[in-house]
Order: C-alpha cells, then sequence, then structure tokens
C-alpha cells in the first residue's frame, strides 16, 4: 500500500470519530434550540402576551374609570385610553392564539373567551356612558366593573401559571437532552481518543517509519553511486578544464595569426591600390603612345607617298638623263664629223675643228655626266624603292604596334580590372580578418569564462562529493535512529 494511503487511513480514523461526534453535538445542539426555542417562542413570549392583556383588563381600564369617576381625566381621555387597551388587548389575543397550544391551554382558552364576551360587552356601555359624559353613569362602573373583569383575570392568570409549568416542563426536556449527549458524547469520545487516535497514530508511525526505512536505503544507496558518479564527474571535468586551457592556448594562438592575417591584407590592400595607380598611370601611357602611334602611322603613310613622288620624279630624271645621254652622242657624232669636215677644209677649218673638238669634249662630258646622272637615278631609284618597302614595312610594323598597343592597353585594362577586384577582395579579407580577429576574440573570452567555470564546476563538484559523504553519514544515522 502506498505511504499516501497509509497515511489517509491513519488520519481517516480518528477524523471519521471526530466528524462523528461532532454530527452527533450538532443534532444535540439542534434539539436543546429546539427546546430554547419552544420555551421562548411558545412559553415566554406568551406570557408577556398574556400579562400585557391582564394589565389592560385589570389596571388600564379600571384605573381609566376610577380616574374619569374622580374628574382626574376628562371623559375623552378616559375614553381613549379604553380603547387603546382593547386594541392592544386584541392584537395580543390574536398572536397567542397563534403559538403552539397545548389541551390544556385550549380549555382554558375557550373559558378566557367565553369571560371575554361578558367583559367586551361591560366595556362597550362604559364606552357610551363615556361618550356621553354622564358622570353618574360612569361611577356606576367604578365597582361593578371590577367585578366582571376579576374571573377574567383569574383565568388569564392560570393561564400565566400553565405556561410557567409547560415552560418547567421544556426546561426538564432540555436537560434530559443535555444529559442524553453527555451519556453519549463522553464515551464517544473516549472511544475516539483511546482508540482511534492511537490506531491512526500507529498506522500513520508505521507507514512514516516503514517509508523512510525504503527512503533511507535508496537514499543510502544513491549517495554511494552519487559519490561514484561525483568521482568520475570530477575527473572529466578536470579533463575538461585542461582541454579548455589547451583550447584557450589554441585560440590565443589563433588569434595572433588572425591579427597578422588583418595586418597583411590592410598590407595586401595598400599594394593593390598602389599598383591599381600604377595600373592607372600604365593606361594612361599606353593610351599616348597609341596616340603617338596613330600619328607616325599618319607620318609613315605621308613619307611614302612623298617617296613614291619622289621615285617618280627620279624616273623622269632619269629619262631626261637618257635623253641628254643620246642628244650628247648625237652631238659627239655631230663634232666628230665636224672634224672630219674642218680636217677636209684645211686652213679654214682649224678654227672650227677646235671647236668641234671642244663640242666633242663637252658631248664626252655630257655623255659622262648622263651616265652618271642615270647612275645616280638608279641608286637613287633602288633607295626610293628600298624607302618604299622600308615605308611599308614601318607602315606595317606602325599598324602590328598599334595592334599590339591596343592590346596592351586592354590587357592594362584587364590588370586594372583585375587589381580593383583584387583591392575589392583584399579589402573584403581585411574586414573579414578583422572579424575574425574579433570574433576570436570572444571565443576567447568565453573560453576564459568556460574555464573559470570549468573550474568552479570542478570545486562544486568537490564539495558535492563532501555533501554526498556527508548526506551519506546522515542517512546511516537516520536509519539507525529509526
Amino acid at each position: 500500500m502506498r505511504l499516501g494511503r497509509k497515511l489517509y487511513i491513519g488520519f481517516a480514523i480518528p477524523t471519521l470519530c471526530l466528524a462523528g461526534l461532532g454530527i452527533y453535538s450538532l443534532i444535540s445542539f439542534a434539539n436543546i434550540d429546539r427546546q430554547v426555542e419552544t420555551i421562548y417562542d411558545d412559553r415566554v413570549v406568551p406570557l408577556q402576551q398574556l400579562k400585557v392583556i391582564s394589565d389592560d383588563y385589570g389596571i388600564s381600564v379600571i384605573d381609566a374609570v376610577n380616574k374619569a369617576d374622580q374628574g382626574l381625566w376628562t371623559m375623552t381621555q378616559a375614553l381613549q385610553s379604553v380603547r387603546t387597551a382593547q386594541n392592544r388587548i386584541e392584537v395580543n389575543w390574536q398572536a397567542y392564539k397563534g403559538t403552539e397550544l397545548t389541551t390544556e391551554e385550549i380549555r382554558l382558552l375557550e373559558e378566557v373567551e367565553q369571560l371575554f364576551i361578558r367583559a367586551d360587552r361591560e366595556i362597550d356601555r362604559l364606552e357610551l356612558a363615556l361618550q356621553s359624559g354622564n358622570r353618574a353613569v360612569v361611577s356606576e362602573f367604578n365597582g361593578y366593573l371590577y367585578e366582571v373583569i376579576d374571573p377574567l383575570t383569574e383565568k388569564i392568570t392560570e393561564l400565566i401559571n400553565l405556561q410557567l409549568e409547560i415552560a418547567q416542563q421544556e426546561r426538564e426536556k432540555a436537560a434530559q437532552v443535555y444529559q442524553r449527549t453527555q451519556l453519549i458524547f463522553i464515551p464517544l469520545l473516549s472511544v475516539a481518543l483511546l482508540i482511534g487516535s492511537p490506531l491512526g497514530f500507529a498506522i500513520i508511525r508505521e507507514a512514516i517509519a516503514s517509508t523512510l526505512t525504503e527512503i533511507i536505503n535508496t537514499l543510502a544507496t544513491t549517495s554511494t553511486q552519487i559519490a561514484s558518479a561525483t568521482t568520475e564527474q570530477e575527473l572529466i571535468a578536470q579533463q575538461q578544464a585542461g582541454s579548455v586551457q589547451q583550447t584557450s592556448v589554441a585560440m590565443e594562438q589563433l588569434n595572433q595569426s588572425a591579427e597578422k592575417a588583418a595586418l597583411q591584407a590592410i598590407a595586401s590592400t595598400t599594394g593593390a591600390k598602389q599598383a591599381l595607380t600604377l595600373t592607372g598611370s600604365g593606361t594612361q601611357a599606353v593610351d599616348r603612345t597609341l596616340e603617338e602611334m596613330a600619328k607616325l602611322n599618319q607620318t609613315v603613310g605621308v613619307m611614302r607617298s612623298r617617296v613614291e613622288e619622289l621615285s617618280e620624279r627620279a624616273t623622269q630624271i632619269g629619262v631626261i638623263a637618257g635623253i641628254v645621254s643620246d642628244l650628247a652622242t648625237q652631238t659627239r657624232v655631230l663634232a666628230l664629223n665636224a672634224a672630219v669636215e674642218a680636217v677636209r677644209a684645211g686652213e679654214q677649218g682649224k678654227g672650227f675643228g677646235v671647236v668641234a673638238t671642244e663640242i666633242r669634249k663637252l658631248a664626252d662630258q655630257s655623255h659622262r655626266s648622263a651616265e652618271k646622272i642615270n647612275l645616280l637615278v638608279t641608286d637613287i631609284e633602288k633607295a626610293l624603292k628600298s624607302t618604299v618597302l622600308a615605308s611599308g614595312e614601318s607602315s606595317q610594323s606602325v599598324a602590328e604596334g598599334i595592334r599590339i598597343v591596343g592590346e596592351t592597353a586592354s590587357t592594362f585594362e584587364g590588370v586594372r580590372n583585375a587589381i580593383n577586384q583584387v583591392a575589392v577582395n583584399v579589402s573584403e579579407i581585411s574586414l573579414n580578418s578583422k572579424e575574425q580577429a574579433n570574433a576570436i576574440q570572444q571565443v576567447l573570452y568565453a573560453m576564459n569564462e568556460l574555464n573559470q567555470g570549468a573550474s568552479q564546476s570542478a570545486a562544486g563538484i568537490s564539495q558535492v562529493k563532501i555533501g554526498t559523504q556527508r548526506l551519506k553519514e546522515a542517512a546511516l544515522q537516520l536509519k539507525s535512529v529509526v
């Protein structure tokens, strides 16, 4: 059986006994209250009512007649007093008739009502006399009315005595109820105290003792197990503290590495920005080179055109030189013919022969000059051809150079974009490194707190171990006491 049910039974036995005593006491008190209520409502109150009726008849009415007869009251005052007494008598009599009446009371009540008839008839006559104001008639009622009312008051007195007797009987009934309650309540109380309470105490004690024994045994066993587990937990906590310490050292090194990486990232960002500046300068230089190469290409084109024009002029000069050479040859032939003719002419032709000789010499010189001019023109044409070829190659070289410079500009632009992206990436790396350093710092702070917590946990586990040992000792002492 469970402890709660045993305790319930143990407490239920004396509780039921007390509940039975309480119920019986309530019933007895209700009976006593009912007897007291009967005494008050059906006997004490009717006594008051009957006394008022008797006083109104025997005192109020008779006193009003006496005072009116002696002139102490006026007829109107006496009439008002009589009527007030009659109204009060009627109210109290009806109230008395509404109470619980015994057989004897009913008999006396009927006799009183018979006496009421005569008394009320005489009082009606008295009221008429008071209304008429005839003092002589009123004087006749001064002794006569007392003889009429006196039997009535005696019957009312009998009713009052009867009320007292019945009240005495009700009081005796209440006393009997009280005695009967004592006769039953005291044995029940003795049984509840001598049997119910010890029995409940024995059940509760046995339940608590057995339960405490089980708890103590369980507590002792559990304390031993807790002590073992605490020892293991203490070792684990110590290992955990060592691991946390090692982790803290590693996190410190990682923090230093992160800070170095952040510094290197900042330096890389600076270098990337400088490279980006230099790349911009290189791009501008390449743009200027491209412009100069375009101008050079135009100059080479113009020079090629000029060389081609010079080649044509040299060709024309060669033609003219050929003509001059032909003219020199013809002149030489003519000079030779002239010399022959001068020789034939004799002395007359000597002067002409000299002239012919000079002309031949001039023709020879012109022929030689023409040949030299042809040679020079040939050399010039060769040179011009070479220049044209060279200008063509230069034009191709300039075009190739322009293409290469364009590719270089594109390459510089790509390098610039790449360096710009690198700068952005390095900036992000720098920010990430800073955030990583901050995160590592927070982790390091948390690890320090965890290290402190692990140390505190180890100390707490040691205290728990000591407390568990003390708990085990206390459980053994409690077991010995139980």
